[in-house]
């Protein structure tokens, strides 16, 4: 049952994570809901498809939980981070997911055209923008992420190997694959011409690591990627997902952050509460969690990111980097 009956059309620019959680909680807030996406759906998408234990509320307020726990995502347990000749393991606080963007995008979106809303084509001033990041960066000083999927033998740990201004993350998903996803500096890709597979066999850990495993598609690559927010952004629209804050992809929260903010913008917006009242809100979120992720790959610049790992607990370096869903 929808908290409260809402009369006015809520229309969503962008159709992915952000944009259906949006439609689906505005839903069930008893506002009708119109999505514009233009891509094909469903999809794959340069993403570290690691979803933290937390993802279990949102998924909730959207009302698909079960249908997630249907898509039998892989469980992750443990976290390795490898800085070249030091390494720290640990368990997670709590048991984490892994699912493939293709999977999480198409059951969020059909959710929310199964429960009333509308796909269309365009929309003129959409009531949240929910389009995606930004890009755009001084050529040469520019990152790019990259993605493919992998068959082979699996594993319950999330694993982040660090290189020069640049990582790659390995875990699994659903159907006992295993996602390889990354991000490096522009001048980097250029000495390799952008070949992905030439690039981690100059790298002995990742060499070693992805030698058991047999890649299944082609690689993916995105960008320019470029780390911000627009926190204190009191425009018209609802800002959510990517458009809203784009957090470095290491930290593992950014499809959390993205359906949390979804869910946020979606209710605000079915409620017709102030666009400042919500950007308040996804400021008091996010804000922290984005202030230390900006901190620790400032401290990986300087290449004393595994000095600072071996010092810190593994659960306190997890929960740093994790929106505050609760007061």
């Amino acid at each position: 049952m929808p908290l409260q009956q809402a009369s006015s059309e809520i229309t969503i620019l962008g159709g992915g994570l952000a944009g259906s959680a949006a439609a689906l909680s505005a839903l069930r807030q008893g506002a009708p809901a119109r999505i514009c996406e233009r891509s094909r759906f469903p999809r794959h998408k340069v993403c570290g498809e690691f979803l933290s234990p937390e993802i279990q509320i949102p998924l909730e307020e959207c009302g698909v939980w079960d249908r997630f726990l249907c898509a039998r995502p892989a469980r992750i347990r443990r976290m390795v981070l490898n800085f070249g000749a030091r390494e720290k393991a640990g368990l997670l606080p709590d048991p984490a997911w892994g699912l493939s963007r293709f999977a999480l995008d198409d059951l969020l979106l059909n959710a929310a055209l199964e429960q009333g809303a509308i796909r269309v084509d365009s929309i003129v001033n959409p009531v949240i923008d929910a389009s995606g990041r930004s890009s755009g960066a001084p050529k040469g000083q520019r990152l790019f992420g990259f993605k493919a999927h992998y068959t082979g033998p699996t594993d319950d740990a999330v694993e982040l190997y660090f290189f020069r201004d640049g990582y790659v993350g390995i875990n699994c998903v659903e159907n006992g694959m295993t996602n390889v996803c990354g991000i490096a500096p522009e001048w980097m890709l250029t000495r390799v011409h952008f070949e992905i597979d030439e690039m981690l066999a100059r790298m002995d850990t990742l060499r070693a690591r992805l030698a058991p495993l047999n890649r299944t598609m082609r690689w993916m690559h995105v960008g320019p990627l470029v780390f911000g927010n627009r926190l204190r952004d009191c425009g018209g629209s609802y800002i959510a997902g990517d458009a809203l804050s784009f957090v470095d992809p290491f930290t593992g929260s950014g499809m959390l952050c993205a359906l949390l903010t979804g869910t946020l913008a979606g209710r605000h917006a079915a409620e017709a509460r102030p666009v400042s009242e919500y950007i308040s809100a996804a400021k008091h979120m996010l804000g922290s969690a984005f202030s230390v992720s900006s901190f620790f790959r400032s401290v990986a610049k300087t290449g004393y990111a595994g000095l600072l790992a071996s010092l810190v607990p593994s659960r306190v370096l997890f929960a740093a980097t994790r929106p505050r869903i609760k007061e």
